[in-house]
């Protein structure tokens, strides 16, 4: 896997998932420090968790109810649960993905 995450985040266990990632798991959420190869397409889907993404390295093309938007390096976004979305990535890139349980309530 790739990325350019520090030696204590490379120990993490690794995601079992459609993307490469190392995973920290917490109550009521995860936390993936995810990696996409320039060039990666994620088709249009769903997921039961609440996502807020910031991007730390590369950028990322969002589509979400046909809005499309670029995000770069230090921007955050955010894809509610059960909204249909797709992503393309042009460049190497890595985020830091939190993914919450949306019944569980801040």
């Amino acid at each position: 896997m790739s990325g350019d995450y520090p030696a204590r985040i490379k120990q993490l266990p690794l995601y079992d998932g459609r993307f490469d990632a190392y995973r920290l798991e917490a109550e009521g959420s995860d936390v993936l420090f995810a990696s996409y190869p320039a060039g990666t397409s994620i088709p249009a889907h769903t997921h039961e968790t609440d996502n807020y993404v910031v991007i730390t390295k590369g950028e990322l093309i969002l589509s979400i109810n046909e809005n499309v938007r670029r995000f770069g390096v230090g921007d955050w976004y955010h894809v509610p649960a059960d909204i249909e979305h797709s992503a393309h990535f042009e460049v190497d890139t890595d985020e830091i993905e939190f993914w919450f349980d949306p019944s569980e309530k801040p």
